[in-house]
């Protein structure tokens, strides 16, 4: 987006950008987290808003938080860079604000342009690098995807390849990987990786995708703990979300999705549990409008501009202006059954 008042120009796209801001309304003013920073794209639009809107922009790859530092540096203090996983967002808003309270959150999630063109971050196999796809690169806590398949048992590996990249033939896969691993022969490059899955599955060239692309996606979520700190997230913005407060999430994977929806329904009082039952299991409570019937998602024009944005899905909700967030039976408003 271009900043019209005098600011930069975005070095990249951000997606559903329009969209991110028009359930955001950052025009309120008042302080915005922008949880999954990237190249700051986002941050720009919600920035230009208003001139009395503030951003804190968290990332955990060092290279995006420099370069967007860099790109958002016009909007002086306005704009805040901070080095953090989002999940530790309420820790990072009051260390790094002295807030806790925020007027909106936006969390777009998955890998971004930046990482996958980096051949040497190993997140794709278009080119030939360490098989690492770490989102911070630089840090000792995380195993590198080569280290989870040289130490993880085969139905833990199958188990992965199954549940985070949807592959039906994830067992084959797995037993190919271990195979050649008690042959001594560990997979360290994203090139070994992807020609091992395409021969265990079968490669035609009439493949809509490579047959590497699910199990990919499947190790870059269990390296990065994606989904568990994505339940974190939600649980702390919805705390750290003042009254009238929005939040955004950008998802571009089935199970982030259902994560973000289902979380979305539980906190807006929708109870999952059994109409018989006593008391509420699920801990439905309801704190927030889902603002989203359904998931919006990018138009005909966008996609065609950028293929990346097809399989996004926006969610937002705002924060109710109540302190009825309790379970079912400790409220005079409690979970509403469908």
């Amino acid at each position: 987006m271009s900043a019209s008042g005098g600011g930069p120009a975005a070095p990249h796209r951000p997606v559903l950008l329009q969209e991110a801001v028009q359930y955001l309304a950052p025009e309120r003013g008042g302080l915005f987290v922008d949880a999954t920073l990237g190249l700051g794209g986002h941050s720009a639009a919600i920035l230009e808003a208003s001139p009395t809107t503030r951003v804190l922009g968290l990332d955990r790859d060092r290279e995006a938080l420099q370069l967007a530092a860099e790109h958002l540096l016009p909007y002086g203090a306005r704009f805040r860079p901070v080095h953090a996983n989002h999940r530790d967002i309420a820790r990072v808003v009051e260390e790094n604000a002295g807030a806790r309270e925020v007027s909106g959150v936006l969390a777009d999630l998955g890998v971004s342009s930046l990482q996958l063109d980096a051949a040497e971050r190993g997140f794709s196999f278009r080119h030939d690098a360490p098989l690492d796809m770490r989102m911070d690169a630089g840090s000792d806590e995380d195993e590198t995807a080569a280290e989870l398949l040289a130490r993880l048992p085969e139905d833990e590996i199958a188990r992965i390849i199954f549940e985070y990249g949807e592959e039906r033939r994830s067992r084959r896969i797995a037993r190919w990987i271990v195979e050649r691993r008690e042959r001594g022969q560990f997979i360290e490059t994203t090139r070994e990786l992807a020609e091992l899955v395409a021969r265990a599955v079968g490669h035609k060239r009439t493949d809509r995708i490579h047959p590497a692309t699910r199990t990919f996606q499947a190790l870059r979520i269990a390296v990065n703990r994606e989904l568990e700190s994505l339940g974190e997230f939600l649980e702390a913005v919805t705390d750290l979300l003042q009254p009238g407060g929005r939040l955004v999430v950008i998802s571009f994977h089935s199970l982030e999705d259902r994560i973000v929806k289902q979380m979305l329904r539980r906190l807006s009082g929708r109870c999952d549990c059994d109409p018989r039952a006593a008391v509420c299991t699920c801990r439905a409570r309801r704190v927030v409008e889902v603002l989203t019937r359904r998931p919006v998602v990018p138009i005909a024009a966008e996609t065609d501009e950028n293929p990346r944005a097809r399989s996004a899905k926006l969610r937002a909700c705002m924060k109710l202006d109540t302190d009825l967030a309790v379970v079912k039976n400790q409220t005079v408003a409690p979970p509403m059954h469908p």
